[in-house]
């Protein structure tokens, strides 16, 4: 399999110098350096800012901006395989979080997304000319501190005109030292299991990362509390595949599969503290790891073709 390089060798450089002489508790600082500073809403109704070597580049908006743009259904569309199996014909505009690669399907076979999503930086690397093609102005955009650096450092004047809602790392929060488990438990917001997955009822106040950004878009799509949350394309067994959107021998790498038992037992958490707030997930993806997790495959979006085969 053949890989691109997805991260420039002088971030490789600021990672392992910010790990080498910040140790462990402040190594993620490297997610905002150099240059980055994130002024943060403090109210629903507050407006924070971007700025990036001293000059204001983009707002920063609450997480209940989203809550007030969603529907009564949000859809979490991953990037897997399975979606060249699905018909989004009935997926209203306004219902769908795009995560990474699904940006693809903005203009096609979905309208106007509710929101998208990327939280790993790599895929700036290697895909901001996507970016700027399918992401227009006024678009949601939940993004991490090192996403939202790296964008910066590529074309800050691209930011100005979208809405940015922070998607910030509990673990390992914006300009704050690394978190342990113990001090996790102790906030009143935040659900922590034995197998260490996590839940944030609050992603204004950050969110727990599992493994893919479709944990942390879970969060934020269960703060709406909407009726239904749907899941497309979150495949997980497959991760060592093309997506839906690559051709074979021009893969990008992918930490998924090392990570799938991480990924399902944070969803497994969030589908029991949503089935609590009486929120109901579905899994729409025939191939989807989730599905011995207790998310059985829900044939309702299957493509004509593809239920018959």
């Amino acid at each position: 399999m053949k890989l691109k390089s997805e991260r420039p060798l002088k971030r490789s450089i600021v990672k392992l110098a910010a790990t080498v002489f910040f140790g462990k508790t402040w190594a993620h600082a490297q997610n905002w350096l150099p240059g980055l500073e994130l002024r943060l809403p403090t109210t629903p109704l507050g407006e924070g800012a971007i700025l990036y070597k001293g000059e204001r580049v983009a707002a920063l908006h609450h997480a209940d901006l989203l809550r007030k743009t969603a529907h009564e259904t949000i859809h979490i569309v991953g990037s897997g395989p399975s979606i060249a199996g699905v018909d989004f014909s009935r997926v209203e505009p306004g219902e769908a979080v795009l995560l990474n690669g699904a940006i693809n399907l903005i203009g096609t076979r979905i309208g106007a997304p509710l929101a998208v999503a990327i939280e790993d930086e790599r895929f700036v690397w290697r895909h901001f000319p996507l970016m700027r093609e399918k992401i227009n102005a006024g678009t949601i955009c939940l993004l991490s501190v090192g996403v939202i650096r790296a964008i910066c450092e590529t074309d800050r004047g691209w930011l100005a005109d979208k809405r940015v809602i922070l998607i910030d790392d509990l673990r390992k929060p914006y300009r704050v030292r690394r978190h342990s488990d113990e001090d996790l438990k102790c906030l009143d917001f935040t659900v922590l299991a034995d197998d260490g997955a996590g839940f944030s009822r609050d992603p204004s106040r950050g969110v727990f990362q599992g493994g893919s950004v479709a944990v942390s878009a879970l969060q934020f799509a269960a703060f709406c509390r909407p009726a239904i949350i749907g899941l497309f394309g979150i495949d997980i067994s497959n991760a060592g595949e093309p997506r839906f959107y690559e051709k074979a021998g021009d893969t990008a790498g992918s930490g998924i599969a090392g990570a799938a038992g991480r990924i399902v037992a944070h969803f497994a958490l969030a589908r029991r503290i949503c089935a609590a707030d009486r929120i109901e997930i579905l899994n729409f993806s025939p191939v989807s790891a989730l599905i011995g997790a207790g998310f059985p495959y829900d044939p309702r979006f299957a493509a004509a073709k593809a239920a018959t085969a």
